[in-house]
C-alpha cells in the first residue's frame, strides 16, 4: 500500500495515501502533543504535515529496502517540526494543496481519553500506532459482517476477541443467540481466524514484505504492553 501511495498521479495512489493518513494520523497528533505542543498547535501541525506530505511528495522517498512506514512517518514529521513549521506559518495552510480530511475535532478528546502516563513521545507514538492498527482491523472486520448482513452477530461475538471465556461464557452467549454452544465456538473460531488474517494484512500494508510482518507484530504488541 505504501508503494502504491508513492506512485504519481493515479487514482489508486491517492486512495492508498488517503487511507494510510486517515488510519494513522492520531499517533502523529499524540506524538506532537506529548512533545509539549498545545492542542491547537498540534492540530495545525498535524494537518500541515499531511499537506506537505502531499505537496512535496515525501511518500515517494519511502525506501522499500529499509525501515517501515511507521518509522518513515515519524522521521518525516520530526524533519517537518524542525525545518518546515516556521516557514509554513508564514504561508497559507496547505499552499493550495487539497487537504486530507482528518477528524481533528475529535483529536483532543481521543488523546485525553486515557489517564496520563510517563511515556516518551516516541513510546506514545508507537503505542498509539498499535491501537490505530487494531482499530482499523476491527473496522474492516465489522464492515465484512455488515456486508454479509450479520452486524448483530458481530456485535455479540466481538467481546470474544479479547479476554478469556470466563468473561464471555459460550453457553450464555449460545442461549442469547438461540443456537448451540458448539455453533458459537465455531463462529468465534472463524471470527478470531479472520481477525488474525486482517491484522497481518494491515501490517503488511506498511512493511517491506511478508518476512517483516511477524517482527512488526511482536514490536507493536510490545509497544502496547509498554515494553
Amino acid at each position: 500500500m505504501v508503494l502504491t501511495a508513492g506512485q504519481n498521479d493515479t487514482a489508486h495512489a491517492g486512495a492508498a495515501l488517503e487511507k494510510l493518513c486517515r488510519t494513522y494520523w492520531l499517533p502523529l497528533y499524540a506524538y506532537v502533543r506529548r512533545c509539549g505542543r498545545s492542542p491547537e498547535d498540534a492540530q495545525d501541525l498535524t494537518q500541515e504535515f499531511f499537506a506537505r506530505l502531499l505537496e512535496r511528495r515525501w511518500i515517494e522517498r519511502a525506501d522499500q529496502q529499509k525501515g517501515k512506514f511507521r518509522s518513515f512517518l515519524l522521521t518525516a514529521l520530526n524533519h517537518f517540526l524542525a525545518d518546515e513549521w516556521d516557514k509554513a506559518r508564514a504561508q497559507k495552510r496547505g499552499s493550495g494543496v487539497p487537504l486530507i480530511p482528518l477528524q481533528l475535532d475529535t483529536a483532543e478528546t481521543r488523546y485525553g481519553h486515557e489517564p496520563a502516563s510517563q511515556t516518551t513521545p516516541e513510546q506514545e507514538y508507537e503505542r498509539r500506532w498499535a491501537l490505530a492498527l487494531l482499530d482499523e482491523v476491527l473496522h474492516r472486520l465489522a464492515a465484512e459482517y455488515q456486508q454479509e448482513g450479520r452486524a448483530e452477530l458481530f456485535a455479540d461475538l466481538r467481546p470474544c476477541l479479547v479476554g478469556d471465556r470466563g468473561a464471555q461464557p459460550y453457553a450464555k452467549l449460545a442461549a442469547k443467540l438461540g443456537i448451540s454452544e458448539g455453533t458459537v465456538k465455531s463462529a468465534v473460531h472463524r471470527l478470531r481466524q479472520r481477525y488474525r488474517q486482517l491484522l497481518r494484512e494491515e501490517i503488511a500494508n506498511t512493511v517491506t514484505g511478508p518476512a517483516e510482518v511477524d517482527a512488526e507484530l511482536r514490536h507493536l504488541f510490545a509497544a502496547l504492553a509498554g515494553g
